[in-house]
């Protein structure tokens, strides 16, 4: 199979148009969720492949780590082999970047360095940058990274706390680095947006990159290096297109929509995904005694609760958790068939989402060109790829535009 390579030019619009097909015409596979439903409408259509996923068990869902390798039966097989086609973007070429000054990568944890590391790697500019920007920085680390002789780093940041640690960190290294307090969602941020600035984001959520690829195309930025994340926190409550063809589009996303492609737990550890596993199957099995108790057949919301809700018995934590929901119990639950019940539908809903995870890089690979072809819109040259492997961070993808 040849490598893929990154998107440029005429590529962006085409994949975009070849995306925005696929996923709006199976929007009955990915939309609902199986959490909060006992039976997806999906599965009527296609009853083989509802029988394989359901007999399936826990371990064989979260053994799934590359889903067009599964032999289920079909449509499985043909849509992620479509998904898989659709979402595959190759590396961005190498930079050439100068070795870390001495000690920088100190009080960086390892994975976070090593993400640094990689994004400033792939920063290739046609022309040299001058003035950085780190946008919604923290300490302000991956503008040091990026800063070299010549140059100038500016690093705008909300907390007050990181700014003050970040600019005694640029000092400690001699670095010209100036740390400011900044909303960047203020009316007063665009004025560190000026001609030669070449501004970088890794991972800054939603409204907050949203805010820079706006700002930065008005005020004429000459580079932008953005690497999106959390596209669900965001103050709309539907999803805003930035981009013609994005606008033009028949798909309308929801702000929970916009959370599917952020539902993988690559970098999670052991400890924290048993204690996920026992809160869901937990959670599951109070649905199935709240559908009961209320005789209301569908899902109750319940709030995020502390860890230590975890140690309580079973039957606690639903009578507590049912006087927070306001749901009367009557009667004698089964306490430990319920229990045993939320962990069997567990393995039942993770072998559902198998299907929902399909469409989950097709919908990322989605939201990323809608940005790259605003940027084109205003005039930059922009290239879409990787900037690393997908274990060190499953929000790999990385948009760079330059202005000639």
């Amino acid at each position: 199979m040849p490598t893929p390579s990154y998107l440029q030019g005429p590529h962006l619009l085409e994949r975009f148009q070849a995306l925005d097909h696929f996923i709006t015409r199976h929007q009955h596979l990915w939309r609902p969720r199986p959490f909060t439903l006992l039976h997806l409408g999906w599965e009527t259509e296609h009853p083989e492949l509802s029988t394989w996923l359901r007999q399936r068990t826990l371990e064989q869902a979260e053994a799934a780590h590359h889903p067009e390798q599964l032999p289920a039966p079909a449509p499985f097989p043909q849509l992620a082999a479509q998904a898989h086609k659709l979402s595959a973007a190759g590396e961005l070429p190498e930079a050439g970047l100068h070795p870390a000054g001495h000690r920088l990568d100190v009080a960086v944890p390892g994975r976070k360095w090593q993400q640094i590391e990689a994004f400033t790697r792939r920063l290739a500019f046609a022309q040299a940058p001058r003035h950085w920007l780190d946008w919604c920085s923290g300490k302000g680390h991956l503008g040091r990274r990026l800063l070299q002789p010549g140059q100038q780093l500016t690093c705008l940041e909300y907390d007050a706390e990181l700014v003050q640690a970040g600019q005694a960190l640029s000092e400690h290294h001699h670095l010209p680095a100036t740390h400011v307090q900044q909303d960047v969602m203020a009316s007063d941020s665009a004025r560190h947006l000026v001609r030669d600035t070449s501004a970088v984001a890794l991972h800054a959520c939603g409204d907050l990159h949203v805010r820079l690829l706006q700002l930065a195309s008005q005020h004429g930025c000459r580079q932008l290096a953005v690497a999106p994340c959390c596209y669900n926190r965001t103050q709309a409550e539907a999803y805003q297109p930035l981009s013609t063809a994005a606008k033009g589009s028949l798909l309308q996303l929801s702000r929970d929509d916009l959370g599917l492609p952020l539902s993988e737990a690559v970098t999670s550890s052991g400890r924290v995904r048993r204690q996920r596993d026992s809160s869901m199957a937990r959670r599951l099995g109070f649905d199935l005694l709240q559908r009961e108790q209320r005789g209301i057949d569908e899902y109750l919301p319940t709030p995020s609760l502390a860890v230590d809700w975890l140690a309580k018995p079973f039957e606690q934590y639903c009578r507590d958790l049912a006087e927070l929901r306001q749901v009367e119990l009557t009667g004698s639950p089964d306490w430990q068939a319920l229990e045993a019940a939320g962990w069997q539908r567990l393995a039942v809903v993770r072998n559902l989402e198998l299907v929902r995870k399909l469409f989950r890089r097709p919908l990322e690979m989605w939201l990323v060109l809608d940005r790259a072809l605003f940027l084109a819109e205003q005039g930059y040259e922009v290239k879409v790829g990787t900037f690393c492997d997908y274990p060190l961070t499953p929000r790999n993808l990385l948009v760079l535009a330059e202005r000639s």
